[in-house]
């Protein structure tokens, strides 16, 4: 075998391992799922009806931002779950194995896409019921649906460099929040970008959050007949996004293999 064959299938052995844990602690996953459930019903009955998206029904162009915003929020397991195994001491009993090394991020981050899938899952059937509908045909949902993955998957190798460079899982969760408050805030993932003043709104034109809820919005028909955005992040959304999963991928792939075989080490 391959070296990466060895690496994928060990990890397919850490990410089931992980995975365990929810029929042990099944409180994981319910809380998991609770979260997109509570926001898009506070969105859309509690704030949805004091806001306006001028073109489309509030609830059509929420979606997309809460679709982005749950999917980030699930990639924090990663952080947290590679804290926990660092301060247990579990990593010295993986490198105790004779397995693949990278296995222990690859399982950990793969594990992630199944936590993503099926806060999205339940996230579609509530907007379902609150009055939200995918307008658009097949391939256009299912594209839609993998950008949402995909990026989770990017922003999960963000959080397992924070969760192998940081002492505990609360800190984990304090350093995440303070990422993923401003990202989806100051984002068009719950108001329009062009509607925020000044410096708000260039960043939020320009923020990656922002061009994953468009790139839903669209492959779900859920635009309306909002205006068409001036910046060419928002124009050409789904390229603007698979160039900042390049990018993650590319910067946090290796630092966090890196700060893994350093943390690993001492």
């Amino acid at each position: 075998m391959t070296q990466l064959a060895v690496a994928l299938g060990d990890g397919a052995i850490v990410a089931k391992r992980n995975l365990i844990k929810i029929k042990r602690v099944p409180e994981i996953l319910i809380w998991t799922l609770m979260s997109p459930i509570m926001f898009v019903v506070l969105f859309a009955y509690v704030f949805g009806s004091n806001i306006e998206i001028p073109g489309t029904t509030y609830r059509e162009y929420l979606m997309g931002g809460i679709f982005a915003q749950t999917v980030i929020f699930g990639s924090t397991f990663t952080g947290a779950g590679l804290a926990e195994d660092m301060t247990k001491g579990i990593i010295d009993r993986f490198r105790s194995l004779p397995m693949a090394q990278s296995a222990v991020l690859v399982g950990r981050t793969g594990s992630d896409i199944l936590y993503n899938s099926t806060s999205i899952t339940v996230m579609s059937l509530t907007g379902l019921l609150v009055g939200w509908r995918i307008r658009t045909g097949v391939i256009d949902a299912v594209a839609g649906f993998f950008l949402l993955l995909l990026f989770a998957y990017a922003v999960s190798w963000i959080m397992a460099y924070v969760g192998l460079k940081v002492s505990s899982v609360e800190v984990v969760q304090n350093a995440s929040f303070m990422f993923i408050m401003p990202a989806t805030f100051i984002s068009n993932a719950f108001v329009r970008a062009d509607l925020l003043p000044g410096p708000l709104q260039t960043f939020a034109e320009w923020n990656p959050v922002s061009a994953v809820a468009q790139s839903v919005r669209e492959a779900f028909g859920n635009t309306g007949n909002l205006p068409v955005p001036d910046t060419w992040s928002l124009q050409h959304p789904f390229v603007y996004s698979l160039i900042w999963v390049a990018i993650i991928l590319a910067v946090f792939v290796p630092l966090s293999v890196r700060q893994f075989n350093k943390a690993a080490a001492r």
